[in-house]
């Protein structure tokens, strides 16, 4: 069943063309994430997808019954709400449902078989069922915890930075379990450990979504399909970002040999066109126009396909690519290092050496102090007590707020302050033009001013622009924010390749794993633990610990709870439990009838092939599934009731 369908969209902005024909479907339970370069339409297709903005050619339908819940990148609250309310408002359809709930609930003990009454109850049932609303407040509580906003719970929410608005709007989506869930970037400003809750509860939860990330682990662990915008359309890819990768690359070999056949049959229309006397004949035209499409289609090809090849090359190499740890001079040598802000302690007799040619990443919760860490190695912060001990070497800096960058400078200029058109890069005399081509920008962007450019777009210009200089060592402060896949690629592949040290911050685990060699985490507590394995790694290892450390503290308190006050007994079923186990018989029966009928279907050819041997089986596997579901609920209430009542 399709939730939503376009159909042959076009979409241009002024003069440019964002879609032509393009078509997309999302299917219920499907979780569809958008890639492709910046300013290629990712949001353009969630907008249209949503409604908030119209095609000018092509057709959307929806189905009307869907609710559709929408991440967007600057969320808008009502004046006056706290945080728990701005939650809580959003949830007020599911609050109303369950105070009806308890009330039928009531009415039914005193008046069990009246029938409206039944209805009203099970639609009310369907609804909570639906949306997973039975125990709300744990929900919320829990909710507040991971995404960190349990502190500003009774604070006015129109007063927290940007990022924690949307970790607001985010909580409130997810608890509310709209049937579509639309989300443009939504690990932005969390923390490795606010994703790893986000992607679990997606997961568990069963959402259907269509969601835009430059985050390829979210990707990969989320995406049950993958759409590409790709020449003004989308090219779809099942599975999550392995998947793409393989795929992608079969598809390139495809249109390798397509490339070759199309080759082979211009060279023998070639031949039938100089021959001249036949070509010219009416009855030819249309074979000799032919010949003239195949020569525009030859040359266009091998842009595409060697455009295709590099981008996936460089994809494979930072997926997949292994990085060799050699050990040089000492850039830093810190001993006992200690700082606070605000009684806050930062860090606390931190030790540790930092080497020629070590990629090193900082990373921790957010507000734990990785951005303070940075500025205290570069000299900005003065330390309370301990040294930070700094070799003889040049720094390169990259911040969040890209402070080596003047508005008003065009490119050319930021990049020939001197004049003339040429850089060094790696040693290497380019044009400029040359070098930008690498990080994406057009020809026409080199007289545009630094000021005219995007946040993405002037990320990439700082990025570029720290690679044209002579730097030991390069300290980046999140350097993957507002980048697209490609970019944070080319920026993968020049790090992996840097001669240099590099110390960074970020929040996106791919990213790490693929350029450090060693990781320090900052706990809040300003203990800083250090490792040598991958970011992933370690983050699994760490929950497994957590884990088993709860499940502990659970087994204890429990202990506790009955020592203290022994389990009132449950004397009979609730009213859910036994409504269940009147109704689920005749809906056991019927599965066990729809299965012999498909079973008998499969053993018949004329059934099968006329109604598709695979669907056959997928509805049989569907139903099979169903079956033991329902049967495994039934037994369980069944031996629940003998002990009730034993």
């Amino acid at each position: 069943m399709a939730y939503i369908d376009l159909y042959d969209i076009d979409k241009n902005y002024d003069v440019k063309q964002i879609f032509k024909g393009m078509n997309f479907h999302l299917e219920a339970g499907e979780r569809v994430a958008i890639v492709g370069a910046n300013g290629c339409g990712k949001s353009t297709l969630l907008k249209i997808a949503v409604g908030l903005e119209e095609p000018d050619e092509g057709k959307r339908i929806i189905d009307r019954s869907v609710e559709i819940g929408l991440l967007s990148q600057q969320p808008k609250f009502n004046a006056g709400l706290t945080v728990r309310d701005a939650i809580e408002e959003e949830l007020k359809e599911l609050k109303e449902a369950q105070r009806k709930y308890e009330e039928l609930s009531q009415l039914l003990s005193k008046d069990h078989e009246n029938k409206q009454l039944i209805k009203e109850h099970e639609e009310v049932s369907a609804f909570l069922d639906h949306h997973n609303a039975w125990d709300l407040s744990s929900k919320i509580e829990r909710v507040l915890q991971e995404f960190q906003l349990k502190i500003y719970e009774d604070r006015l929410v129109n007063t927290l930075s940007g990022g924690e608005q949307r970790r607001v709007a985010l909580a409130s989506l997810i608890l509310k379990k709209p049937d579509i869930l639309m989300l443009d970037e939504p690990t932005n400003h969390l923390d490795v450990y606010m994703v790893e809750f986000l992607e679990d509860i997606l997961l568990k939860e069963k959402f259907t979504m269509l969601f835009i990330s430059h985050d390829r682990y979210f990707i990969d662990k989320i995406a049950t399909r993958i759409v590409e915008v790709e020449e003004h359309k989308l090219v779809s890819y099942r599975g999550g970002y392995e998947d793409y990768l393989y795929q992608k690359e079969q598809r390139l070999s495809a249109m390798q040999k397509e490339h070759e056949n199309l080759l082979r049959l211009l060279k023998k229309e070639e031949d039938w066109l100089s021959r001249g006397v036949q070509a010219r004949q009416t009855r030819n035209q249309g074979r000799k126009r032919r010949v003239f499409e195949l020569r525009e289609q030859a040359k266009k090809n091998p842009a595409v396909i060697r455009k295709m090849k590099v981008e996936l090359e460089r994809e494979k190499k930072s997926w997949r690519g292994e990085k060799i740890m050699s050990k040089r001079k000492m850039l830093f040598e810190i001993e006992n290092l200690s700082y606070s802000i605000n009684d806050k302690v930062i860090v606390k007799d931190f030790i540790t050496r930092i080497l020629q040619k070590d990629k090193i990443a900082i990373v921790g919760p957010n507000g734990s102090g990785k951005s303070t860490l940075l500025k205290l190695l570069l000299g900005r912060l003065k330390a309370d007590s301990g040294v930070i001990k700094r070799g003889d070497f040049k720094v390169g800096y990259f911040d969040q707020h890209r402070e080596m960058l003047n508005d008003e400078h065009t490119l050319i200029e930021t990049f020939c302050p001197d004049g003339g058109d040429r850089v060094i890069v790696e040693g290497k005399n380019m044009h400029v033009f040359g070098y930008l081509k690498s990080f994406l920008f057009p020809r026409e962007y080199l007289d545009k001013k630094i000021g005219q450019l995007s946040g993405g777009e002037k990320n990439r210009v700082a990025l570029a622009l720290l690679f044209t200089k002579h730097y030991d060592c390069l300290i980046l402060d999140e350097p993957t924010n507002d980048l697209d896949i490609q970019t944070i690629n080319i920026l993968e592949e020049k790090l992996i390749n840097y001669q240099g040290s590099v110390i960074f911050v970020s929040h996106d685990r791919y990213f790490v794993d693929k350029i450090a060699q060693r990781i320090l985490i900052l706990r809040g507590d300003g203990s800083v633990e250090e490792s040598h394995i991958s970011y992933t790694e370690y983050l699994e290892i760490e929950k497994e610990l957590k884990g088993l450390e709860s499940f502990e503290k659970e087994i204890e308190t429990k202990a506790i709870e009955e020592i203290k006050q022994p389990k009132k007994k449950q004397t009979k079923l609730s009213y859910k439990e036994q409504r269940d186990l009147e109704l689920l018989p005749p809906q056991i029966e019927e599965l066990e009838n729809r299965i012999d009928e498909l079973n008998e279907c499969l053993a018949n050819p004329d059934c099968y092939n006329k109604k598709g041997l695979s669907e056959v089986s997928k509805e049989l596997s569907s139903i099979e599934a169903e079956y033991e579901k329902l049967s495994d609920r039934y037994l369980e209430l069944l031996e629940k009731q003998e002990e009730l009542e034993g």
